[in-house]
């Protein structure tokens, strides 16, 4: 017999069916909660709501565990590239040879961007933010391909996939070439995906420029951890855009834009900023973990802390242990990665934070030379599959409706228009 929650709502009692998830999840379903008793469900943040089920991601915060379709994360980040993950979260299996091969090529040969659209960064000031250029380039992507408009056109779906996660890399490379006020250098057919941003990204006309592979295998790996993250803000914008049947351009481009707030995907940059005011303050790593202890400073140590995990990001062991490899093999020493190590070092020998469980979390793109203005950029080309992932379970679900969220009123009761000389 199916499990059932009883609830009771005045004199009426009802029981709600509960769905199990392959991992032991629970959820009770309350779908039908307002029709049977007038009343809702009241859940700021949406703490305890699931608003779908998916069979894309699973995350246990408190074991630590994250999971693409089934694999861990740890065997990805060892084994795998950025694009064959893309390729299982979008599409459900790691792909055949084959399937490999076609996909690689396609997204080398949909790298580039309709000149016209190229021009359109000749009308951003050089103090744009490259997040407001990506999410608006994004966008003006559906412009160029208005059979991808009708997100239900089954026909169109893949060929689109595929040219958004092509280009977007050189969007996001375009839009730090302007934010620089280098020439932009186009992407290059004999370069794999991650190598190729490198280019775009560091290299200049007046000198060749060769990827580094210890950087594009520590690009690979950094993608590869950012892909997905079951339903974070991002995502779940995403979902509640696609929902209404929008294009995909125009439902990434709205998680782009839920990435971009500071206490999402912008998180990153605060970390650097933190770190470039305790060396101007000159401040040991210590000093200013006793001024975070310290209610009284208001002070806070960002990058330490997770919604969901509630144990150590998985993402942090493996991009931590990547970091050193890079800064070891390519001869780098970096003040401020010192610093970051040292903080971290402090604060999990320290019992304020190991009582209160906050752990460091992931995002380093620093040993790879990326600026601090780019970080949430890096952190949307990582995710962006994710996102593609989310909009086409639910798009191809039948049984999806538009997202629409109630809420309880607490404004003033019926009121009645004065006049502006009674007023």
């Amino acid at each position: 017999m199916a499990e059932t929650v009883r609830i009771t709502a005045g004199n009426q009692e009802l029981d709600l069916p509960v769905t199990v998830g392959s991992e032991g999840e629970r959820g009770i379903d309350i779908s039908n909660l307002r029709a049977k008793t007038g009343i809702v469900t009241l859940d700021p943040a949406f703490m305890n709501t699931a608003s779908t089920a998916s069979a894309i991601t699973f995350l246990d915060g408190e074991k630590g565990i994250l999971r693409y379709r089934g694999i861990p994360i740890e065997e990805l980040g060892e084994k795998s590239t950025f694009i064959e993950t893309a390729y299982l979260l979008i599409y459900g299996h790691l792909p055949t040879r084959d399937e490999a091969q076609k996909w690689d090529h396609l997204l080398t040969r949909h790298s580039m961007i309709h000149e016209d659209m190229r021009r359109f960064f000749d009308g951003y000031p050089m103090t744009a933010h490259p997040m407001a250029i990506l999410s608006a380039m994004v966008t003006s992507l559906s412009s160029f391909y208005p059979y991808a408009l009708n997100a239900k056109a089954d026909e169109y779906r893949d060929i689109t996939i595929v040219r958004l996660i092509a280009k977007l890399a050189t969007i996001a490379a375009f839009s730090y070439k302007k934010n620089i006020g280098h020439p932009f250098v186009y992407p290059r057919n004999n370069l794999d995906y991650c190598a190729n941003f490198l280019h775009m990204m560091f290299s200049v006309p007046a000198e060749e420029y060769r990827p580094d592979p210890v950087a594009v295998r520590a690009l690979n790996l950094l993608l590869i951890l950012h892909a997905d993250h079951e339903q974070n803000c991002s995502t779940s914008t995403v979902r509640i855009v696609g929902s209404a049947q929008t294009n995909l351009f125009a439902s990434i481009s709205a998680g782009i834009c839920a990435l971009w707030g500071p206490l999402h995907g912008g998180a990153n940059q605060e970390v650097v900023e933190m770190l470039v005011d305790i060396q101007k303050k000159g401040l040991t790593a210590q000093e200013f973990i006793n001024q975070v202890k310290d209610k009284k400073t208001g002070i806070r140590l960002m990058g330490f802390g997770h919604r969901v995990y509630k144990n150590f990001d998985p993402r942090a062991k493996i991009i931590k242990k990547a970091c050193d490899e890079v800064l070891r093999q390519m001869g780098i020493r970096d003040p401020m990665l010192d610093l970051a190590k040292e903080l971290e070092e402090a604060a999990l020998s320290d019992p304020y934070f190991v009582e209160r469980k906050l752990y460091p979390n992931v995002d380093i793109y620093k040993a790879l030379g990326i600026p601090t203005g780019m970080f949430t950029v890096m952190f949307a080309l990582g995710r962006l599959p994710g996102w593609i992932a989310h909009w086409k379970e639910m798009i191809e679900d039948p049984s999806t409706k538009i997202g629409r969220p109630r809420q309880i009123y607490t404004g003033p009761r019926e009121n009645h228009y004065v006049p502006i000389e009674k007023r």
